[in-house]
């Protein structure tokens, strides 16, 4: 569909995994339903480019977090995308001599007591921050640190410990060949849909709800609202009347930063497939780099929390030109001329995103339940930030809008 219609029974604003997990829950429902996007393509913080002939790159998610509870993975075995079982690098599979095994080992051992720490933290039932866990003085905390900004999307400070406790992680991680872009985007790829359609205003004073947008103007019965946090606590998309306890509840749970970068590489036979590439550098601002996924003639690098802020204000290209002067500082200067930038993403510059995905700061990891609270049951919320154990994944944020579906057709009839 590419024209506002006048009249909806649902509209679902936003059109990632969230929005079109309610689209698909709505389907046979015999209300009318459609989702309007403010991209000029569907998916959201998951996308699949090709960045070269060779290469295949997810901008966004990659791996299919708990796999043996993800829905994404039976979505998949439905469109015909081939699951890929790898164990993934991050833990093994270490390549050069920058992070020698005793090292490794070492760290291994202190990011496990670290974790101890702050599940024995969180059973006493108070919020606070993360940081508290370290062991002080502990040689690799700089280094936990990165990991939590790969994790989180920030560092341990502006991390809630009983946020991080209730997260459900079943430690089984899957990818999908084509990439997981390419995945969701195939799932919503049946689904009503208008693109290019901005929301500013979603007036909900009267019996029925108006939704001001660059297109026009539309009149629902219901809404579900997908957006991510950032853009309801900088009132990007407006309510009338003001809902201030979702304004505020998404403050407590702004997006983090997380960003990937790929790069070309030269006589890649040379290098091992799916090895992971980390130094010991015992400070946060650092980089972790996947070594040929899927067996492509690539190194992918992530970065993570403040530094990945830093490296997006220093400009397009800034990621790529940093990992490139890690991995060189890992592998000797001769691996430059084998390496280019092919494609970076810089989510916090995203005016429909402004980050990668939500983490709770200390004190409010009770602001999930509380944003996705229904108003009045006109008003539904869904996205990953809503979602109580799967946050921070295209899973939990499909779930979600699976929940808001639900969380409409019980409400249908009582107005």
């Amino acid at each position: 569909m590419s024209s506002l219609p006048s009249f909806v029974d649902v509209v679902i604003i936003g059109a990632g995994a969230a929005g079109l997990g309610a689209a698909h829950a709505l389907k046979d429902s015999g209300l009318s339903a459609i989702v309007i996007e403010a991209r000029s393509r569907i998916g959201g913080r998951a996308w699949t480019v090709q960045a070269s002939p060779e290469v295949t790159f997810d901008v966004g998610c990659g791996w299919l977090h708990s796999a043996d509870r993800n829905s994404f993975v039976t979505i998949a075995k439905q469109l015909g995308f081939a699951i890929n079982k790898d164990l993934p690098p991050w833990r093994e599979r270490a390549y050069g001599n920058a992070f020698p095994q005793g090292e490794r080992d070492d760290f291994t051992h202190a990011i496990d007591a670290f974790y101890e720490r702050l599940w024995q933290a969180a059973q006493t039932g108070k919020d606070e921050p993360a940081i508290l866990s370290l062991e002080a003085g502990n040689r690799w905390n700089p280094m936990i640190d990165a990991i939590s900004t790969y994790i989180n999307g920030c560092e341990l400070k502006d991390m809630s410990t009983l946020d991080w406790d209730a997260y459900e992680d079943t430690g089984l991680n899957w990818r999908v060949r084509r990439g997981y872009g390419a995945l969701i985007a195939a799932y919503g790829a049946p689904c009503p849909m208008v693109l290019n359609c901005k929301v500013a205003l979603i007036d909900h004073s009267d019996k029925r709800i108006r939704i001001e947008t660059s297109q026009g103007t539309l009149i629902a019965d219901k809404v579900i609202v997908t957006i991510p946090t950032n853009l309801i606590a900088d009132e990007a998309v407006r309510f009338s009347p003001p809902l201030p306890s979702k304004v505020d509840a998404a403050a407590g749970l702004p997006l983090g930063v997380d960003d990937k970068v790929t790069l070309a590489l030269e006589d890649a036979e040379a290098f091992p497939k799916e090895a992971n590439l980390r130094g010991a550098t015992m400070r946060t601002d650092m980089g972790t780099y996947h070594i040929r996924p899927f067996g492509q003639p690539c190194i992918e690098g992530f970065f993570g929390g403040s530094f990945a802020r830093a490296l997006e204000d220093s400009g397009e290209g800034a990621i790529a030109a940093h990992s490139i002067d890690e991995i060189a500082g890992f592998l000797g200067n001769d691996i430059r001329r084998k390496l280019k930038p092919l494609y970076e993403s810089r989510w916090a510059q995203d005016p429909f995103a402004r980050g990668s995905y939500s983490h709770a700061l200390p004190g409010h990891a009770g602001d999930r339940a509380v944003l996705a609270a229904p108003v009045d049951e006109r008003l539904f919320f869904a996205g990953e930030a809503t979602s109580p154990t799967f946050f921070t994944t295209a899973h939990g944020a499909r779930d979600s809008g699976e929940r808001a579906a639900q969380e409409v057709l019980a409400a249908r009839g009582k107005r």
